[in-house]
């Protein structure tokens, strides 16, 4: 592991981040991932994290290009969140979309280094496909229960009160040996004062999977929302690299962000150097 923060071995080809910590530690862009991932550099981080929009909010063409709102948000949810891009594809174009992306991720995943993918029950035949079209070995499933009050019921159906992080890794060579096994199924509800997304996941959750980087290794979110897998990343002292297409949610991602290192600074207790704005060469 590289004793440099990420903020100076993102390769000469990688354009200027967004927002870099003052550690150098956390590293946030705001554009679309298909533009960026292929500029970073080869092999640079050890975990693929993400939660890609699902597209999956119905069946129908008229379905899937309602707002996000109307498709996820409940009717008794008081908390109004801002809408998000790129969840009105069909099936076909879902897949072939996520493997364009899981394959530049794939390309900036060090050997035996993971990728963890959040999808649900309507898209995980087809994300399965995809994550191995992307390069990926595909090695399990892991179910996320939300809880029984994370659905309505409905007569004569099982509750969809789970959604599942489909993992691979980057080639067939033994994965991690820092920990595990963790646990196949995770039961973590999402609390509102948690939630900054209209599919917003909870940080407990995140802080889950991100067991899977090494202390002080880098995880990558190409889909990075409202920023929790950053949030998670600093309070576990793991490096990030965040990518978000919409404006408005990457300044909360970055705010949320900056707010947990100013009161978790990371990686302060390691040998890692301080980061100065001077070393990087954008």
């Amino acid at each position: 592991m590289s004793d440099q923060p990420i903020a100076n071995r993102l390769g000469p080809n990688a354009p200027k981040p967004d927002w870099v910590s003052e550690c150098g530690s956390a590293v946030l862009y705001c554009g679309d991932c298909l533009d960026l991932l292929p500029k970073l550099e080869q092999g640079l981080v050890d975990a693929v994290v993400t939660d890609p929009p699902y597209s999956s909010g119905g069946f129908t063409r008229s379905d899937r290009t309602r707002s996000t709102t109307a498709k996820y948000v409940q009717t008794q949810t008081k908390v109004a969140r801002p809408n998000f891009q790129g969840d009105s594809r069909s099936q076909r174009a879902w897949g072939y979309w996520c493997a364009l992306w899981l394959s530049a991720a794939f390309r900036s995943t060090r050997p035996s280094g993971y990728c963890l993918m959040f999808t649900d029950w309507r898209q995980l035949p087809m994300a399965a496909d995809s994550l191995e079209a992307g390069g990926y070995v595909w090695r399990g499933i892991v179910s996320w229960n939300k809880g029984r009050g994370s659905r309505s019921p409905h007569t004569g159906y099982f509750r969809h009160q789970c959604e599942y992080v489909l993992w691979g890794t980057s080639g067939v060579s033994v994965p991690a040996s820092h920990g595990g096994p963790w646990d196949g199924s995770i039961d973590c509800p999402v609390l509102q004062a948690d939630r900054h997304h209209i599919t917003g996941k909870a940080t407990k959750l995140m802080e889950s999977v991100l067991q899977v980087v090494a202390p002080c290794g880098v995880a990558l979110d190409p889909f990075m929302g409202s920023g929790t897998t950053g949030v998670a990343a600093v309070r576990m002292g793991r490096q990030f690299i965040g990518i978000e297409i919409d404006p408005g949610y990457f300044a909360i991602a970055r705010d949320r962000i900056k707010d947990e290192l100013n009161r978790m600074p990371l990686l302060e207790s390691n040998a890692i150097p301080k980061y100065k704005q001077g070393d990087f060469l954008a």
